[in-house]
């Protein structure tokens, strides 16, 4: 009897370890991106940059792990350019980040008028990992209901399908990829659903999204003045244009009655009218005054025009500047000699 009892507990726990080995199994199966990504991260040795790119994100234990994970790069130089190649984009536009070959690149701004731009850009691309790790039924759930927030907030704003036009040549899954990256870190204002999926990675999305509104409100306003001062200039340059012409009409006419007064007053014509003398003369004296007053007022607005004109060029100074922080392909090369 004691025999038969140790055989059905050795039957007992063998069927257990099996069902924990399969269940081991499982679960090795179902979080192999969670244990690859925990391995990847923690054998990554993050640069003091990156580290502080991560902590102003505020990500999720999740959402760290997934970033280091993918092994990020900070450059500043020619190299981001040969990681990111393969990336499209705007013509009139810049490639900040990229997510290629399961890695994140970020092209290294260091101009504070513009700081946030490389934790933003780290958050876009970030999602994109994040996406990738998704299941492919995850993804064809997102794409419908991507899409449908999408067409909703495209009606109240204007600005974000301008900046979804970049990828409408994409098809509908990497278009949704990078919606949800757009939305995301540019987007305050979501569905709660989508709020609470956007949670997995981040701690705070609104700082993110803040974050963007800051520095991309230097490039707007920049923008916005710019089309400010060539709406005034074209303005003055009109006006001055058809006073100048009034004025100098005006002049002709004045200078032709002066002649005509001069020669009558030679031809001794007021000898016995001093009155009418005295009257021609002051309508031409107020009107040579009113001329003047013309005069001084067009030459302040061509005053205007050149100061407007030199404003304008130091807005167009500053958006050049800019430009060429985040134009990477200015960068210093990669690799340099050895000193």
């Amino acid at each position: 009897m004691a025999g038969g009892v140790r055989r059905v507990g050795r039957r007992v726990v063998a069927v257990f370890v099996a069902v924990a080995l399969l269940a081991g199994i499982f679960a090795a199966f179902h979080y192999r991106q969670d244990i690859i990504d925990t391995f990847r991260a923690n054998n990554f040795e993050a640069s003091d940059e990156l580290t502080a790119i991560v902590d102003h994100l505020d990500l999720t234990p999740r959402g760290e792990r997934v970033f280091l994970a993918t092994h990020p790069t900070l450059d500043g130089s020619q190299g981001f350019n040969a990681r990111c190649q393969s990336v499209e984009h705007a013509e009139d536009g810049h490639v900040m980040g990229c997510f290629a070959d399961e890695a994140i690149h970020l092209y290294e701004v260091t101009d504070e008028r513009i700081s946030g731009i490389v934790e933003v850009t780290a958050a876009h691309e970030l999602m994109h990992a994040a996406w990738s790790r998704l299941s492919s039924s995850a993804q064809r759930d997102l794409v419908d209901d991507l899409q449908g927030v999408y067409e909703e907030l495209a009606k109240d704003h204007a600005e974000l399908e301008t900046r979804m036009s970049v990828y409408e040549h994409l098809d509908q899954s990497e278009f949704a990829n990078e919606l949800h990256s757009v939305l995301a870190t540019e987007v305050a204002d979501l569905p709660p659903w989508l709020e609470q999926h956007y949670e997995r990675w981040f701690q705070d999305r609104a700082a993110v999204v803040s974050d963007f509104e800051d520095y991309h409100s230097v490039f707007t306003e920049l923008q916005d003045h710019a089309t400010e001062l060539s709406t005034e200039l074209d303005g003055i340059r009109e006006e001055v244009e058809r006073r100048n012409a009034d004025y100098e009409a005006a002049v002709d006419a004045f200078n032709t009655e002066v002649d005509t007064f001069n020669e009558r007053n030679e031809n001794y014509e007021f000898s016995d009218q001093p009155e009418e003398f005295d009257r021609i003369k002051g309508e031409l004296d107020a009107r040579r005054g009113s001329l003047e007053a013309e005069r001084q007022a067009i030459q302040e607005l061509v005053d205007r025009y050149e100061d407007l004109r030199v404003e304008l060029e130091g807005v167009s100074q500053q958006s050049d500047e800019l430009d060429q922080h985040l134009n990477s392909d200015l960068a210093p090369p990669e690799v340099r000699p050895d000193i």
